[in-house]
């Protein structure tokens, strides 16, 4: 079975959390090469009976579409994490279960992220969207650019509103959910959920009795029931530093947990990277405006966390963005991730080429120029000195 990557995602309620604030917040643990991208989608619409192509699959599109803002590897359609213009985040996790993830093509946890997005106003109406369609179309295939093995999961996700947010957990179709509205919630990569449910596969139950799994006297534990047996539900417990915060949770306090390496939440492995964050600032108040912080590079504790708000006219720099192949990506082709093209977005250059320069211990106002490269990553640049920045970045990189 393959190993699903150490992700973390957070929420905390007020009264933990300030000001009235929901704050989201999470880690995407992935192979450390690869590179995830920032992107911005306006609201559409779209023909009736359209389809809509997913990472591995077509599906019936819908007639409205959301505007999203969402951090994604670059070579797939869906997203570890984002947000829509209705004040919804969703993050993915890649998950092992007692029963094996499906090897065959299907929605990818990460596809279906972007679906409850693009779908749902509310968090619960993301959370009807993500499991209608795993009824339909399933979840399979593989979770990485990588044609030497199919490395696929189960999947599970925090799904948060300005009310309230909803943990899912998935094992094939059938699927657990759990509400929250107060304190705080972590979810890792390993199923989480026991007895209190508030919604589930209303054939759950009667799946797990026919596994084997459940007698059906006991007391139902979806954890418990459903996990590997050799998982020992310890992978999370460097999460306690989440639940140990005396002061009220701000956003500065999230920012320094995503950044944490000792305690494990930020990933910096021989197999595995933190290749990026996202600190979501949701107020209670529906007349105030969220604000959706991306890193768009690996690992937070050398990255910058740069704001993005829904507003009207979005111009998004493409700096975070990388380059699109079209249908001659490897990625869309079968057999597919023959070859691994450069994915590299601008942004993740420029942070590729500060780290080498701090780590030679050329600083100053090489280090400068990175900084505002980052701050002007998600923003039209605008001034000239910021320009400057931009073309001495880029000539740098033309030498490389």
């Amino acid at each position: 079975m393959a190993v699903a990557p150490p992700s973390y995602c957070f929420v905390a309620f007020p009264p933990r959390a300030k000001d009235g604030l929901v704050v989201f917040g999470k880690n995407s643990a992935r192979p450390r090469d690869e590179v995830q991208e920032v992107v911005y989608f306006s609201a559409a619409d779209h023909e009736p009976e359209s389809k809509v192509e997913c990472t591995y699959i077509s599906i019936d599109q819908v007639l409205r579409t959301h505007a999203i803002v969402i951090s994604r590897p670059a070579w797939l359609w869906g997203a570890e994490m984002g947000a829509n213009e209705h004040g919804v985040c969703i993050a993915n996790e890649a998950i092992n279960a007692r029963e094996p993830a499906a090897e065959t093509e299907a929605l990818l946890g990460m596809d279906l992220v972007r679906l409850g997005l693009e779908r749902g106003t509310t968090a619960k109406e993301a959370l009807d969207v993500i499991v209608s369609l795993l009824e339909e179309y399933g979840q399979g295939g593989n979770y990485y650019e990588d044609a030497s093995s199919c490395q696929s999961f189960q999947s599970a996700y925090l799904i948060v509103d300005r009310e309230e947010a909803w943990v899912l957990e998935t094992v094939g179709k059938y699927w657990a959910a759990e509400k929250i509205t107060e304190g705080v919630k972590w979810i890792c990569n390993q199923l989480s959920l026991t007895t209190k449910m508030d919604a589930e596969h209303p054939e759950l139950r009667t799946y797990a009795q026919s596994q084997g799994w459940w007698t059906g006297e006991d007391e139902f534990n979806f954890s418990r029931v459903f996990s590997p047996a050799d998982d020992h539900l310890d992978c999370c417990a460097g999460i306690e530093s989440l639940e140990k915060q005396e002061e009220t949770i701000t956003v500065q306090t999230m920012i320094n947990i995503l950044r944490d390496k000792a305690s494990g939440i930020c990933i910096d492995s021989e197999s595995f990277l933190t290749t990026a964050s996202i600190v979501s600032v949701l107020p209670q108040n529906g007349s105030s405006p969220c604000i959706h912080y991306f890193t768009g590079t690996p690992d937070p504790s050398r990255s910058i966390f740069k704001p993005f708000i829904f507003v009207d006219d979005v111009k998004l720099v493409p700096k975070a963005q990388s380059p699109c192949f079209g249908d001659d990506d490897p990625a869309k082709k079968e057999p597919r991730f023959q070859e691994k093209p450069d994915r590299r977005h601008e942004l993740y250059k420029a942070h590729e080429w500060a780290r080498a320069v701090m780590e030679s211990d050329q600083t100053g106002n090489l280090l400068q120029r990175w900084l505002g490269f980052h701050q002007s990553a998600l923003t039209d640049p605008g001034a000239n000195q910021q320009r400057r920045e931009e073309s001495s970045f880029q000539n740098y990189m033309k030498t490389k």
